[in-house]
């Protein structure tokens, strides 16, 4: 039996639908571009081109949902599946576009560089329980109007999992599409095997940006998966309540639901969000905050009730360090959503309200996802009955250690963590030098570039993502790409 967290009934459920189709049939998204406004008014949303809203009647919702695709599969660089977006498999990615990057030898946030975004995807490259990539730092010393594709460039070239990014401008998409066109050869082979999944992100209340919206589109029209992150605050840009909020969520999804799907029909979206409540001491938007939690939990339910693949910003923390506070928000984040089945976890490496990146808490929440996707696989018999033989076993030979049964099932009973963890007794960890938690996770960053293998992308489809990358910089104005190497 697999274990599950369920936090809303079904007439729950189905009541915060109905509101949600409500606000949109009364209200209407404000949608700041006008082709996605012509777009609605051909099919019968009713649109008022002066104040840019549109409102979307029931039946638009309906036809957008039933040609919305139930599972989206992903596929690395070399074209072999990674993900399964659909029911209640699991899988987790790093956190999304930091601003700051925490550095591990003076123990403060500063701007992240190339050479940061090189070190982060050779890590991620050997963790075993991050099924993705993320475009996870912004390196700073490249023009604002080329941070989103370079990332993504630097993911491809040195990486092999698939990867979630998103364009920060309209034209940007282009070059970006155009990235995963040389890794794949062909456009049908890039729907066939999607390599990236685009986040689109409503602006709450109840809006899409000009950009946002045309990504959208063009993410459908090109076969490329999209995840919607709505993002309302509870008692800030929501309701107080979190069912408040979830009605304000599932609206401002399905709106772009209805934009992706009248865009190309069938185009894979995934229901997915980074709400948050607000703290009103500080005016911040805590992600560790167990009612956020909830929040992202409860809206999967929703996604879930539409039979539509998920994606939550959970199992991350806003401590500033790699402290308690930042192992307790992102366990719990790790475990609940993992309860939950929500198919792509985005937050691993996270800290400071989604604004910084750390690979010594990446490492270590590699290891808190092991032990979060072992706990969802639950507790089955594996040769345990008749019970009789073992015990005699037990009682002849006085241990089981090397017992056929144990060696038969040791390792996929029992997840051991890496060395981030410490399992050892007191004298031995003394004698093993005594570390700390942040000393074992930095020496496992520094064994983890050690091993790096660099990726078996063929040398002329790396050459060609130089070429496009080096001819989007010159657009930006830049004569030359920064050094990739430190």
């Amino acid at each position: 039996m697999r274990p599950r967290l369920q936090l809303l009934d079904d007439a729950l459920v189905g009541r915060i639908l109905d509101e949600a189709r409500d606000v949109l049939a009364k209200l209407g998204v404000e949608i700041h571009n006008d082709g996605v406004l012509a777009l609605l008014a051909d099919h019968g949303a009713s649109v008022d081109r002066a104040t840019q809203r549109a409102r979307i009647p029931g039946p638009l919702v309906d036809k957008a949902l039933a040609t919305a695709p139930k599972a989206i599969r992903l596929f690395d660089v070399l074209g072999n599946q990674t993900h399964d977006l659909s029911g209640t498999n699991v899988h987790f990615t790093p956190g999304s576009a930091a601003i700051l990057v925490l550095d591990s030898a003076t123990g403060t946030m500063r701007k992240p560089a190339t050479a940061d975004y090189v070190r982060y995807v050779k890590v991620v490259s050997g963790l075993p329980n991050i099924a993705a990539q993320s475009t996870a730092l912004i390196p700073a010393e490249v023009s604002e109007k080329i941070q989103d594709s370079y990332r993504l460039f630097l993911s491809l070239l040195y990486g092999e999992k698939p990867v979630v990014t998103g364009a920060f401008t309209i034209e940007s998409f282009g070059v970006m599409r155009d990235m995963q066109l040389a890794v794949r050869g062909r456009a049908q082979a890039l729907r066939d095997k999607p390599l990236t999944v685009f986040s689109c992100c409503p602006t709450s209340p109840l809006k899409w940006s000009d950009v946002t919206s045309q990504n959208l589109v063009d993410c459908a029209e090109a076969g490329i998966p999209t995840e919607l992150i709505s993002m309302p605050l509870s008692g800030f840009m929501a309701p107080v309540t979190l069912v408040g909020t979830l009605v304000a969520h599932a609206a401002e999804t399905l709106s772009g639901y209805v934009i992706g799907q009248l865009a190309a029909p069938a185009a894979p979206i995934v229901w997915g969000g980074s709400p948050a409540v607000f703290d009103i001491r500080y005016e911040t938007t805590p992600m560790g905050a167990i009612e956020t939690m909830m929040v992202d939990c409860a809206y999967n339910e929703i996604g879930k009730r539409l039979g539509l693949p998920t994606q939550a910003y959970i199992s991350l923390s806003d401590a500033k360090l790699l402290d308690a506070q930042a192992g307790l928000e992102s366990g719990m984040g790790a475990v609940l959503a993992a309860l939950s089945g929500i198919n792509s976890i985005s937050g691993p490496g996270m800290l400071d309200f989604e604004s910084c990146q750390s690979l010594e808490k990446l490492v270590l929440d590699d290891t808190i996802c092991g032990m979060a996707l072992r706990l969802v696989r639950g507790i089955e018999p594996r040769e345990d009955f008749p019970a009789v033989p073992h015990f005699e076993e037990l009682l002849r030979d006085g241990h089981l250690l090397i017992a056929d049964h144990t060696l038969r099932h040791l390792r996929s009973e029992i997840v051991f963590p890496g060395p981030v963890i410490d399992r050892a007794n007191r004298s031995r960890w003394q004698e093993e030098g005594g570390l700390t938690l942040g000393e074992r996770a930095r020496r496992e960053v520094e064994r983890l570039l050690g091993s790096y293998k660099p990726s078996r992308l063929p040398a002329e489809t790396a050459r060609e993502l130089v070429r496009l990358m080096e001819v989007e910089a010159r657009r930006a104005g830049m004569e030359a790409l920064p050094a990739r190497e430190a």
